[in-house]
């Protein structure tokens, strides 16, 4: 015993029958609580990701996205969820371009419609086991009654606060006096307490009149797009000066989509499609299925920089094809094919990185067609990183698996009085140059940067995963998988390890950052490793180490040598992990 030495600082999370990982500790508990009652992990994890939404709305929000993908074992099916919305059909490009001088500002102008509702309910009528009322238990309980402000909660909402002291509506948001929550804090939100309360009274009332368990919870999801909900967001958008108007609402609707895919050392990965960053991860896996990563040795200076320079390939691609395919046509399985990886493994350079985004490739030739060149990168334009974005996934007895991303907080855009939650300001997610495939257009999705995934092995759940961090997801993601699968790590293990994120390409986010080069490193990679990317080119800014910014990984493994299920969780932010 005196000589045991733990490898990692939190310990890995075993079990015998499920799992749950989520961005907040509460959140994880509440997921538990549901999966011992009995439930699904799409019960369970609908569960935490309303819970995500009360107790991080610093980060995302119920009126915000929710993009999920889930693993069904009876069916060994893998579907997506796009928990994103649309833009309204009254938004032009040309407003935001001309009469706003190229901005797209805080406030209810960037508003799409809300989608996280509709996705946890959709997702839940589904694929779920329990009632709404059942699952919105624990997220009712902590809005209601309260829960302890985080260190990391408050330092979020500190750094917003002229932003919510400017919108009176987001005032539950501070202190009585006015001034920022305090770690240890009270934080309660009866407004969004009575918005739950609402869509469960909605579903007694549907339950009451006949329905069934799955038209009784899309009940509920009614009052919130085409009730009073609905009425009064749209109300409160166009008194503000938004787009957004009810029948944006009554008529938008989630979408159950076949996820992108592709397989990496005998495993099969899932994401989701171009409408979101999904493919980034699968293109990257592809490129670096082509180097033996494991012979370099982990985070040593070529094995970084392979991964590195694989990620700038992914981006350029991202950058220049993603779009929402209803209104842009995505070559989308030319970029997911391996010769075509291959072909950005004979563009990379062992000794020499890219100073700025390459030149995307032609993945339509892949397709047997000629398509549109990819679209250039602009100028350069460095500016800080954002942050956003929170995690949960979950693994039951039964090997299904519920992995989700859901975004959107409270700093971006004002809460809807009456209602407690505000309208997924995503649009800052969207170009104004018409060209670029991901370009403001009315009913168009924003190219969304949460984006959730899981990995089979031999048709079976092998691991649900996904992270915050904007443009770092794919990136922590992609290093996860390589610990996971190249270096043999335990998920914990392979969450802790210190990650590199590049910066060369233009940021998702408006006015779409560009620093070309730029490489960011946590502090534990050793100078020595860092003063030879140096060499090669890279451009690097050390991190600190546990950074937030390097993402907030959240995984379940399954049948593992360690236990059926070996959870793990992000020291990074509040990420917890439990298991039994």
């Amino acid at each position: 015993m005196a000589t045991f030495v733990t490898p990692t600082f939190r310990p890995v999370i075993t079990s015998a029958n499920y799992a749950v990982s989520a961005g907040h500790y509460l959140a994880t508990q509440a997921g538990m609580s549901v999966l011992q009652l009995g439930g699904n992990a799409v019960d369970a994890g609908v569960a935490a990701g309303v819970c995500i939404n009360v107790t991080q709305p610093d980060l995302t929000n119920l009126g915000g996205v929710a993009p999920i993908i889930i693993y069904l074992a009876k069916t060994r099916e893998v579907v997506t969820i796009s928990g994103l919305g649309r833009w309204p059909k009254k938004a032009s490009l040309e407003y935001f371009r001309d009469e706003l001088k190229g901005e797209i500002p805080l406030g209810v102008k960037n508003a799409i419609t809300p989608s996280a509702c509709d996705a946890w309910l959709t997702a839940l009528a589904r694929y779920g086991t329990m009632t709404l009322g059942q699952v919105l238990e624990p997220a009712l309980q902590l809005a209601s009654e309260g829960f302890p402000a985080s260190r990391l909660f408050t330092h979020m909402l500190t750094g917003i606060h002229a932003n919510l002291m400017q919108w009176p509506t987001s005032r539950e948001y501070v202190r009585p006096d006015g001034t920022p929550y305090q770690t240890g804090d009270m934080v309660r939100q009866p407004t969004l307490a009575g918005t739950l309360r609402v869509l469960m009274d909605a579903e007694r009332a549907a339950a009451a009149r006949g329905c069934d368990r799955a038209a009784a919870i899309m009940a509920a999801r009614d009052v919130f797009y085409k009730g009073d909900l609905a009425e009064k967001m749209a109300r409160f958008s166009q008194e503000q000066g938004g787009f957004l108007d009810y029948d944006d609402l009554a008529e938008f609707s989630v979408r159950v989509e076949p996820p992108v895919k592709t397989t990496y050392r005998g495993y099969e990965v899932f994401a989701c499609g171009p409408w979101c960053q999904g493919p980034v991860l699968p293109q990257t896996l592809n490129i670096l299925e082509n180097y033996d990563l494991a012979s370099y040795g982990h985070n040593s200076a070529k094995s970084l920089h392979v991964i590195i320079e694989a990620l700038k390939a992914s981006f350029a691609d991202r950058h220049a094809f993603y779009g929402d395919p209803d209104f842009v046509d995505v070559p989308i399985e030319g970029l997911l094919n391996k010769d075509y990886a291959k072909q950005w493994v004979e563009r990379i350079s062992l000794k020499e990185a890219w100073k700025d985004m390459p030149t995307p490739g032609d993945p339509w030739a892949f397709e047997g067609k000629a398509g549109a060149a990819g679209y250039r990168p602009p100028a350069p334009q460095p500016g800080p990183l954002g942050s956003d974005t929170s995690y949960c996934c979950v693994v039951d007895s039964e090997g299904n698996g519920f992995s989700a991303t859901p975004s959107d907080g409270v700093r971006y855009t004002p809460v809807v009085p009456g209602v407690g939650v505000v309208l997924s300001p995503r649009g800052f997610q969207s170009w104004l140059d018409p060209k670029h495939p991901s370009s403001l257009q009315p009913g168009k999705r924003p190219r969304l940067t949460p984006s959730p995934a899981l990995m089979l092995k031999d048709g079976k759940l092998a691991m649900t995963f996904g992270t915050p961090g904007l443009d770092v997801q794919p990136q922590a993601m992609a290093q996860l998988i390589l610990n996971v699968v190249d270096y043999k790590m335990d998920v914990q293990a392979a969450i802790e390890q210190p990650r590199v994120a590049t910066f060369n390409f233009p940021a998702s986010q408006h006015p779409h950052n560009y620093t070309p080069g730029h490489l960011c490193a946590e502090g534990r990679i050793p100078e020595s490793t860092l003063a030879e990317l140096a060499a090669k080119g890279h451009q690097v800014t050390k991190w600190p180490d546990f950074i937030a910014s390097a993402g907030a990984l959240c995984a379940i493994c399954v049948d593992t040598e360690y236990g059926p299920r070996a959870a793990g969780a992000d020291p990074r932010r509040t990420a917890y992990a439990m298991g039994w």
